[in-house]
């Protein structure tokens, strides 16, 4: 039994060991390769920036008319909800008003 428990002591260390190496190492790589990160990020950024700008023109023209039929879509069916509600209303009124200008004598 103690021998099981030296065993799982080792490997607990050595895999705190592995955990420790691989931070330093990626510290260290990290450390050496920033000045080529930047540099690399300085030099592509203006060319990122006009891909980004062509692809957000491309993206404006083939998604732009199908967010505009879209909105047009939803304005259309909001006015229909609120309309369809009241067409019994407006039934009334227009029956009310039939028989109102059917009871005045026309002016000539």
């Amino acid at each position: 039994m103690l021998g099981l428990l030296a065993v799982l002591a080792v490997l607990a260390a050595m895999a705190l060991a592995g955990v420790f190496v691989a931070a330093l190492v990626k510290a260290v790589l990290w450390l050496v390769l920033l000045p080529l990160r930047i540099v690399f990020g300085l030099l592509f950024l203006p060319l990122l920036l006009v891909i980004k700008l062509i692809v957000g023109t491309v993206l404006f023209f083939v998604v732009g008319p199908i967010v505009l039929l879209a909105t047009l879509v939803s304005i259309v069916a909001a006015v229909i909800g609120l309309i369809v509600p009241l067409l019994p209303l407006v039934f009334i009124g227009f029956v009310v008003w039939l028989l109102v200008r059917a009871s005045r004598p026309a002016v000539a």
